[in-house]
């Protein structure tokens, strides 16, 4: 059964954003996700973006790496990114890649 595309939302609080995904995190979305975080990189207005993952179901190595791309660009502009409503699969994949280290999950 082909999946939908993965829809991203982004919903700004003052100085913090929440980019909530659903759907399929995979390498067919790196341009949707990207789309939604670079801009956040370089507004100076924004400190803090959370990543929702709880209409996430499924993500891959690449996911895993735009995630890693995201913190280095966030973390060299002096933001902070966490991860929130990570569950199921996808806190099985996180956890083996030992991302409790690298990121604030909830």
């Amino acid at each position: 059964m082909q999946q939908e595309k993965m829809q991203v939302n982004v919903t700004r609080d003052g100085n913090k954003v929440q980019v909530r995904l659903s759907g399929r995190f995979d390498f067919n979305t790196h341009r949707e996700f990207r789309t939604a975080v670079d801009p956040l990189v370089a507004d100076a207005s924004v400190s803090h973006v959370s990543i929702d993952f709880s209409d996430v179901d499924y993500l891959d190595s690449s996911a895993l790496g735009m995630l890693l791309m995201l913190r280095d660009k966030m973390g060299a502009a002096c933001k902070a990114v966490a991860l929130s409503g990570v569950h199921g699969n996808v806190k099985q994949v996180l956890d083996i890649a030992n991302f409790g280290k690298l990121f604030h999950i909830t």
